[in-house]
């Protein structure tokens, strides 16, 4: 048989905002799917329609179009294999349901949410299935008129699958290799309710995958348990020919203590477990989202792939590229990875660090707008180069680290210690002889700054460059001074200069 074109999904529900966790499912199946030059598909499940929340939809298309993670098809993509919202594949569904029917695979079941209440009351761990069907009130144990009776009544139902027990159930993974479960630990799943005529996710996800030729199924461990009943669908159906490949994904584990990653961990720790802000129209609460936060949506991405698989070499830094050159599934670990919301701030800081100036000037340009400040973005540039490498995590951050920039100092004081240990005796008179010097300069450039105050610090045995700082900035801060002399220029560097003289004496 020829071997089939690769093809992924990521299948979200719109019921609020989107889950870092979700974000790495998407990532690693997208990563999966280029490098195996196969397509990666966009589907919403939306049949549980009690829970849809407006909004969601939109909120998790511009997550993944800032994160850059394109798909190929799908809801507002395009493409042959649609639609590709569940609710409004109905139709589709219903043939299948009809199908396992007919082929007495499934039942119909017309037990009451109290009768079923009633029922687990009674019986110790109850669940529906071969033992325990034969006492609720379904088209296995009831006369066929009853049936009929009911249905014409238009008394709503269930159609729930028929599994028998006592047989090992294998799913191929191709992260924990051969997974087996017994059946007879399966309860018979829901399929189908007639109330709102709309599959379960069980159902609609195998008949979506098999007519959208999905080949691999790349999602989180918590859909495990699910993938024996997945497995015996396919078979039902007669499809085990095209039955993907499962590949299930170690969870995000809560950065300390026990458990998966929730919203709760990153309230209480100060992080965000969203990729973008999200503004819950329910409650109206609003909740942090790394792109609002400062975080660079390459460093998210690299973040990302790592927590749960890694190179197997020291290399961390990795663009998109090469981690689709570098990725394999197969060596994704088993185990739950820790959430190091920790390292994800030293990812920001590396991006920053490489990321070309140009590109992180608008963040900063606003950020100086926010308190007053409007320079030519050529000027915004050459702050950010500067000011970058102090090991700052956020754009946000470099704002006190460098509005001397764009306000000169107001006060000098001894009160603060840099100033206290660097303006001394002389200080003064070197800083009076210093602007002398710069003023008779025509090239003000930093390389002819340099050749000029070297040779003069060092024919008088000088070291100006603290009290040069702390004329300039007020402070111990700030970066090379010939730099930040030649960004200011001659006529604010003299100014300052001599107003420091003037304060300081």
């Amino acid at each position: 048989m020829a071997q089939r074109k690769v093809r992924v999904r990521f299948a979200p529900s719109p019921t609020g905002a989107l889950h870092i966790g979700g974000v790495r499912t998407a990532l690693y199946n997208y990563l999966f799917a280029r490098q195996h030059g196969g397509e990666f598909i966009f589907r919403i499940e939306d049949t549980d329609s009690g829970r849809f929340v407006p909004g969601a939809e939109e909120y998790i298309l511009e997550s993944f179009r800032w994160l850059g993670i394109p798909f190929d098809e799908g809801v507002s993509f395009g493409g042959t294999h649609g639609p590709y919202r569940q609710s409004e594949r109905r139709d589709i569904y219903k043939k299948y349901v009809r199908e396992l029917l007919d082929a007495g695979k499934a039942y119909l079941a017309f037990d009451t949410p109290e009768e079923l209440e009633a029922r687990r009351s009674e019986v110790p761990n109850f669940q529906y299935d071969a033992s325990t069907r034969g006492m609720m009130r379904n088209s296995l144990s009831l006369p066929a008129e009853e049936v009929e009776r009911l249905l014409s009544e238009g008394r709503q139902y269930v159609v729930r699958f028929r599994i028998e027990p006592g047989e090992d159930v294998h799913v191929s993974d191709m992260i924990r290799g051969d997974v087996v479960i017994n059946s007879s630990i399966l309860d018979d799943k829901v399929l189908y309710k007639s109330a709102d005529e709309l599959p379960t996710y069980h159902l609609a996800n195998i008949v979506d995958d098999h007519l959208m030729e999905v080949t691999h199924v790349i999602r989180g461990e918590e859909w495990l348990p699910s993938a024996p009943l997945h497995v015996l669908l396919y078979r039902a159906f007669g499809w085990t020919d095209t039955m993907p490949q499962f590949a299930h994904l170690p969870l995000l584990l809560k950065p300390d203590g026990k458990g998966k990653l929730s919203k709760r961990d990153g309230d209480r720790l100060g992080f965000p477990v969203f990729p973008l802000e999200w503004h819950d129209p329910k409650t109206g609460e609003v909740s942090s989202g790394y792109r609002e936060s400062g975080y660079l949506p390459e460093a998210v991405i690299n973040f990302l792939a790592l927590l749960g698989w890694n190179p197997g070499t020291e290399q961390e830094i990795m663009s998109l590229d090469e981690l689709v050159r570098l990725f394999d599934i197969t060596k994704c670990s088993k185990a739950g990875a820790r959430f190091d919301y920790v390292k994800g701030l030293w990812f920001n800081r590396e991006y920053i660090q490489k990321t070309d100036n140009a590109l992180l000037a608008p963040d900063f340009d606003r950020i100086l707008r926010e308190n007053g400040i409007e320079a030519p973005m050529e000027r915004v540039e050459a702050v950010v180069g500067m000011m970058k490498m102090k090991k700052i995590n956020f754009i946000k951050e470099l704002w006190p680290l460098c509005d001397f920039f764009f306000i000169a100092p107001q006060d000098y004081s001894f009160e603060d210690k840099f100033v206290r240990k660097n303006w001394t005796a002389t200080a003064a008179a070197d800083m009076t002889e210093l602007a002398a010097l710069l003023e008779g300069l025509d090239d003000f450039s930093m390389e002819a700054q340099k050749e000029v105050v070297d040779r003069w610090a060092e024919e008088g045995g000088k070291k100006p460059w603290n009290p040069w700082r702390v004329a300039l900035v007020g402070t111990g801060k700030g970066p090379d001074m010939y730099e930040l002399s030649a960004f200011l220029g001659k006529e604010e560097t003299l100014r300052r200069i001599r107003k420091a003289v003037e304060i300081l004496k």
